[in-house]
């Protein structure tokens, strides 16, 4: 298996944007002298009680400066808010910053408030995106000279003036659940995954035809499919509930509003709901419904909390039902102190990672 530090870069109180990033960088220096193999950030806009990251590229450039090994980079770049030419570029000399250790992730975006401050469609952010990935690719294959003209990218006929390092590009990520995406993911060779919302009991079965499509393309080995959610680890099982339970069930509130009130944070809970019950995905729907209940959490398995034993368990069995090989972690939550943050961060790395090494769910 393969391991991620992962973050929403949730801003804190008390906390100046700049002190929540060298906090950060000290996560990652921590994850990097432990043996993680990625660090990876969203890319979330307008929401200044939930996200402060709104420019991955920043942050990989500086996490890569901070760190000698890890991967870096977007999970992943809103692909629509962004000119593709600019992107382009700035992906390219991202990895010749970072020394050729890139991961480039790419999504649709699903929050119609992103769009609107930049006065970007909402309705083909789907088709930008499969069509972004195809012109990243093209760009990055030649000796620099790009060539193209899409249906929604019309851009073509310069010259980069930076190549990436990693050639023919850098490894291309594109989490979803999305049947057709995951269509097109597996013969493009792009990498997945999925979020806690999405239930692992329906993952195997969804992401089974992509392993298949990804063999059936000629890819080596086998793809990454990540699997998300928050996590601590603690010398005991009632410890770490003890610490991290409350912030943990109340990690994902931002997701629906940043309002106290109790009312406004139903209403948007239901709104979210019934989208998921329209794509015909009841068990996603009801998580939603129950994503701030800690019995709930517990009970369906969705956070990871508790010994490295149990940790190392837990990840093991999840793995094999749902379908992943990588794990993306979100350490930094809630209110945690940081001595329990960084502490989490170190015994899962010393205890949990080695367990779980050279495990192969697929």
């Amino acid at each position: 298996m393969r391991f991620a530090h992962f973050a929403h870069v949730w801003g804190k109180h008390g906390m100046t944007p700049a002190l929540r990033y060298e906090q950060l960088w000290r996560e990652l220096q921590l994850a990097d002298e432990l043996g993680f193999d990625y660090a990876f950030s969203v890319e979330h806009h307008f929401c200044p009680n939930e996200s402060w990251m709104s420019s991955p590229n920043l942050y990989a450039v500086a996490a890569a400066a901070r760190t000698k090994r890890l991967r870096v980079g977007a999970m992943g770049h809103v692909v629509s808010l962004h000119h593709p030419v600019r992107l382009l570029e700035e992906i390219a000399l991202t990895d010749q910053l970072t020394g050729g250790r890139i991961e480039v992730g790419l999504v649709p975006g699903i929050l119609p408030a992103y769009f609107e401050p930049y006065k970007v469609a909402f309705a083909d952010r789907r088709e930008v995106t499969l069509e972004f990935a195809r012109f990243m690719k093209a760009a990055y294959a030649g000796d620099g000279h790009v060539t193209w003209d899409g249906p929604r990218i019309p851009y073509g006929n310069f010259d980069l003036s930076v190549m990436p390092v990693q050639r023919p590009h850098p490894p291309m990520w594109m989490e979803t659940r999305d049947v057709p995406t995951l269509e097109f993911c597996a013969k493009e060779g792009l990498h997945t995954g999925y979020f806690l919302m999405f239930p692992r009991s329906e993952a195997k079965k969804r992401y089974a035809p992509y392993i298949a499509g990804w063999k059936a393309s000629g890819w080596p080995g086998v793809p990454n499919i990540a699997f998300s959610t928050v996590v601590y680890v603690d010398e005991t099982d009632q410890k770490a509930l003890d610490v991290a339970l409350a912030d943990a069930a109340n990690a994902y509130r931002g997701f629906f509003t940043y309002s106290d009130d109790k009312d406004e944070i139903r209403r948007k809970q239901l709104e979210t709901a019934a989208y998921f019950e329209q794509r015909g995905e009841p068990r996603s729907a009801e998580i939603t419904l129950n994503i701030l209940d800690p019995d709930y959490l517990l009970e369906n398995e969705l956070i990871l909390l508790g010994s490295p034993d149990t940790m190392a368990a837990k990840l093991r069995r999840w793995a094999e039902e749902g379908s992943f090989n990588t794990f993306f972690g979100e350490f930094n939550f809630g209110n945690l102190a940081e001595d329990d943050l960084m502490r989490s961060l170190r015994l899962f790395g010393t205890e949990v990672i080695p367990q779980l090494r050279d495990f192969e769910p697929f």
